[in-house]
């Protein structure tokens, strides 16, 4: 089968407790920016795929959307999904029947953590695909940026596909989903370091050129919980 954007239609494992499931479901309805889906998705906040069949075996996901109310009302919040100079941009209008694919790419988690112990910790007790924050520093210096946000984990996870942040604070961790920029998860965690590597933890001490060479202190915590 023929599809744009190499995208996967087969549901992922779901996940129980801390991690909300991926699911499937499809558009019921449609009214301007807004639309309704067939049956809920696990929590609002919940970023999500539209998929347009357009007949003779091809597919495409033609836009984000992100659950606004547990009765499965969700708004549309982009169109950018994978942009390529040499690909046309897809311009189908969101329409009854569209598939959705809910938490997509919610296998593959960024973790910020405070200290290789902790990192590992929770590396080792889920079956994710863990993208490494080495990934994101290296990131974060060729964007010039001085430390995580929103807007840059958000550019990052499109570029590398990540689905969650998952963010360790002072007594807990959230679930951010980067493209909805909700918490979409929450729970209490204990015997955390009182103070962790600033900004998060990395496997190397510094870059030489960037923010990490000439502004490597600050508050851990303070950072994370700014997000």
């Amino acid at each position: 089968m023929r599809k744009i954007a190499l995208i996967a239609l087969t549901a992922l494992p779901l996940f129980a407790g801390f991690f909300p499931s991926t699911v499937n479901t499809s558009i019921s309805s449609v009214g301007g920016n807004t639309v309704s889906l067939r049956s809920a998705l696990p929590v609002n906040g919940m970023s999500a795929v539209v998929i347009h069949d357009y007949g003779n075996s091809l597919e495409a996901i033609t836009t984000y959307i992100t659950q606004t109310a547990s009765n499965g009302s969700a708004k549309i919040i982009g169109k950018d999904i994978i942009h390529h100079d040499e690909l046309p941009t897809i311009k189908t209008a969101v329409s009854a029947g569209d598939k959705v694919i809910g938490g997509y790419l919610y296998n593959t988690v960024l973790l910020l953590a405070p200290d290789a112990d902790t990192y590992a910790k929770i590396t080792s007790s889920h079956k994710k695909l863990w993208v490494h924050p080495d990934h994101f520093a290296i990131f974060l210096t060729r964007e010039g940026d001085a430390y995580p946000t929103k807007e840059n984990l958000a550019l990052f996870a499109k570029e590398y596909q990540v689905g969650l942040i998952y963010i360790v604070r002072n007594g807990s961790a959230v679930l951010l989903d980067p493209i909805s920029g909700q918490i979409v998860g929450k729970k209490a965690m204990t015997n955390l370091p009182a103070q962790g590597r600033y900004p998060f933890f990395i496997r190397f001490e510094k870059i030489e050129s960037g923010w990490f060479s000439k502004n490597g202190t600050g508050n851990y915590y303070q950072a994370m919980e700014s997000i």
